[in-house]
């Protein structure tokens, strides 16, 4: 895997090691901790094939340790068991086989006691390499995507988790709803920037995805791009306008999914009268208005930026207008778990919703995938999806920065995805 700087790259050697082990065992355990409310049946259904039951994530994080650093700095480790290798590889070919994926919800076995007992076995194991002094620094490098990639399944585990339980009648309660602030949001305005050159990609110290760089100029067209992320109340308004009923609004297969998939509103809304009331990892209750729209496709956010009379920004848009902006936001680490309203006078690029840009995922100029396994992780997917920017209510406040490339197929909705609005300055 290619990472473009060291996290802590200005740090001794010491302080640097000592730093990652204390990062990881807090990532580990916080893993744990998401699934502390849970059941042990909760833990191992599969809602549809796009997710995967949380036990599975528990695994896989595990697996991924013990594939690419311990069998690789011990040549004579021992599995703790070897048929794992197969059941909780995701999509590594050159790895080996993996176990179908829409069947990771029949695993029953091992059970959700023996996952947690193989994390505690991998937890141990590298632990050891670090007390042993056995970690070079291309290991070191390796743990360091380790941490970032359990980073992106703790969000998996909650949005996975969340289509579960909306698929219950019983719609079971995660954990208590927090009281969200109130008050005024902050009204729609317009950054405006003009045409030029500008520098895109990762290039500062710290880690970043190979897929953020290499770092390179674009030229951009003048633009501006909203200052806040498009609220429930704002949507609701497309919706009473007819917006799932006006097929000029939509791409050919936007309107094809609202057709065949009977699309009318978010996914997890009940209702869509001044009372939206909707599912939530706090069960169901009423939104506030004001709170980021999120759980939308794709061609959702693109007919909606038709219908206000705009467009959704591209990602390099979205990344120049989020560079030097404050991360504030709300994370995973607030334990919220939902989109908080905005705040009279917020200027919000970061935390509550993922935002769809208009680009397709594709490799920036001269990009490169590492050679082996680890080149698997991000570059074969540059085909048919869409990028993402910013981050949500899932994600941890450390793991995201403006450069960072989420992607999903254009149809998802499960994720916590919402809009900003941008337009031609013209």
């Amino acid at each position: 895997m290619s990472m473009t700087s060291n996290r802590v790259a200005n740090k001794s050697s010491g302080s640097r090691t000592k730093d990652l082990l204390e990062r990881f065992q807090t990532v580990r355990q916080f893993s744990n901790f998401l699934c502390e409310p849970l059941s042990p049946e909760d833990c191992t259904v599969q809602s549809m094939t796009e997710a995967s039951p949380t036990k599975w994530q528990l695994a896989h994080t595990s697996w991924f340790f013990e594939t690419f650093i311990l069998e690789v700095v011990q040549p004579d480790f021992r599995p703790f068991h070897p048929q794992f290798r197969t059941l909780f590889n995701s999509y590594y070919n050159t790895v080996g086989d993996q176990h179908p994926r829409p069947g990771r919800g029949f695993l029953t076995r091992p059970t959700l006691e023996t996952v947690l007992e193989y994390r505690a076995h991998i937890d141990r194991a590298i632990e050891n390499l670090f007390r042993n002094d056995r970690l070079d620094a291309s290991s070191l490098e390796v743990l360091e995507l380790g941490i970032q990639h359990e980073q992106q399944h703790q969000e998996l585990i909650l949005t996975d988790l969340k289509h579960l339980f909306f698929m219950n009648p019983l719609r079971p309660v995660y954990r208590e709803a927090q009281k969200l602030g109130s008050g005024d949001a902050t009204p729609l305005d317009w950054i405006s920037f003009e045409e030029g050159l500008y520098k895109i990609g990762h290039h500062e110290d710290g880690f970043a995805f190979d897929n953020e760089g290499p770092l390179h100029k674009v030229f951009l067209p003048s633009f501006k791009i909203a200052n806040r992320p498009v609220l429930v109340r704002e949507y609701l308004e497309f919706i009473r306008d007819g917006g799932y009923q006006t097929p000029e609004l939509w791409l050919a297969d936007g309107w094809a999914a609202v057709q065949n998939e009977g699309w009318e509103k978010p996914l997890y809304w009940l209702s869509d009268d001044e009372e939206v009331r909707a599912f939530t990892f706090g069960g169901e209750r009423t939104l506030s208005l004001n709170e980021p729209m999120c759980h939308v496709s794709y061609y959702e956010a693109d007919a909606f930026a038709t219908w206000a009379g705009c467009r959704l920004p591209t990602e390099q848009e979205w990344e120049v207008a989020a560079q030097g902006e404050s991360k504030e936001g709300n994370f995973v680490e607030n334990q919220i778990f939902h989109p908080s309203p905005m705040i009279s006078g917020q200027t919000k690029f970061f935390g509550d919703v993922w935002e769809w840009t208009r680009s397709p995922y594709m490799p920036y100029p001269g990009f490169k995938p590492a050679q082996g396994a680890l080149g698997e992780y991000n570059g074969k997917f540059m085909c048919n999806q869409i990028v993402l920017r910013g981050g949500s209510c899932a994600t941890s406040e450390s793991h995201i920065r403006s450069t960072y490339r989420n992607f999903f197929f254009p149809n998802a909705r499960w994720q916590f995805s919402g809009i900003r609005l941008a337009k031609d300055n013209l």
